[in-house]
């Protein structure tokens, strides 16, 4: 693996034998800002494979965050281990040292794995943890506006493909109803869609159920995706998008809250030539950060949710570019996020509306 090849600012590498704690911070840039980006507890097979997750989801920090507007580069932490059995206040606190050694070039959150309240823990021993608990001045949880920004991005989509920014009466697949994706159902419902999901964790799909009667449940991805459906939300783990999915999926639009979407590049073309719309996943799933960095200033729930609003207009002009340069709304997001990267000191013309 050629880490230093990567285009990374910095990689780190923590380790601390009384707690357990193995990790890796990767920072990919801090060109507009300190890189945010959550930190991810995760039971890798490898080292490598840890590595190679990290510095994949820290460059797509610096993407989202740019395209979102904010001061920020891009980072990521992952650690190491089965976070129900190996996550301890020791190993937490441990973790928030090393943050902390890094000056502030790194700001830590929670990602999958992590919760408010081990980031409560963290910040014991730095200043650089956010994603806090309501109780201790946070913003809480970050799922709630990571859905209302994949909801956005969503009606954008759908006014894209359908003339109207509305998922009424269109049926919508969620892969994943953890976290964010139980919340995207929500909104999902209130707007009229029909829902059909699925999850590996059956306690996850019961509490959408008990909510949302109507919602229908298949049993896994597979049988996702042969229902038929307007739109394909991938929530859970990245690489959703293969060839062999793309090559059947009956989708019309995919837009979901999942970091890391696309299993490769050429994928994104795939989806142009079967007449998908794809909106990039770091492009909509940017409420959560959002609503992170507003804890920077003290927390405005308001202020946020108003923010994040703005992903709609984001996602309209990156497939209006999409469609005029004949290339990918996947290339359009990315020549938009690098066109701001590379303007530090001017004006940002992609800013969200606070």
């Amino acid at each position: 693996m050629d880490i230093l090849g990567s285009g990374h600012e910095q990689v780190v590498f923590c380790s601390d034998r009384e707690s357990g704690l193995r990790a890796v911070i990767a920072i990919h840039s801090t060109a507009l800002g300190p890189a945010l980006g959550g930190t991810r507890f995760y039971p890798y097979a490898s080292e490598d494979d840890a590595v190679a997750d990290a510095l994949r989801l820290s460059r797509a920090m610096s993407y989202k965050n740019s395209l979102a507007g904010l001061d920020l580069g891009g980072g990521k932490a992952v650690i190491i281990g089965n976070p129900r059995t190996d996550k301890s206040e020791a190993l937490l606190r441990a973790y928030g040292r090393f943050v902390e050694a890094l000056g502030g070039r790194y700001l830590t959150a929670c990602d999958v794995g992590t919760f408010n309240a081990d980031l409560d823990v963290v910040a014991r021993e730095t200043r650089f943890a956010h994603g806090r608990s309501l109780a201790y001045g946070g913003c809480g949880d970050s799922s709630v506006l990571t859905a209302y920004g994949v909801f956005q991005g969503m009606r954008a989509a759908a006014e894209h493909c359908w003339g109207a920014p509305s998922l009424a009466g269109r049926t919508v697949a969620v892969a994943g109803v953890g976290k964010v994706g139980s919340e995207l159902v929500d909104l999902l419902v209130a707007d009229g869609a029909e829902l059909v999901v699925t999850d590996v964790d059956p306690a996850a799909v019961e509490r959408v159920t008990a909510r949302h009667p109507a919602v229908r449940v298949v049993a896994d991805t597979a049988a996702l995706i042969g229902t038929p459906h307007d739109v394909y939300a991938p929530c859970a783990l990245g690489g959703a998008l293969d060839a062999a999915t793309v090559a059947t999926l009956p989708a019309r639009i995919v837009c979901g809250g999942a970091n890391n979407q696309l299993a490769a590049p050429r994928i994104a073309d795939d989806l142009v030539a079967r007449g998908i719309l794809y909106a990039p996943d770091y492009l909509v799933n940017a409420g959560g950060v959002i609503q992170v960095e507003d804890e920077r200033h003290g927390f405005s729930f308001e202020r946020a949710r108003a923010r994040a609003a703005g992903i709609f207009d984001v996602a309209a002009r990156v497939f209006r570019t999409a469609d005029a340069d004949g290339v990918s709304p996947a290339v359009a997001a990315d020549r938009l996020a690098e066109e701001r990267i590379g303007s530090v000191g001017r004006l940002a013309t992609i800013r969200l509306p606070r």
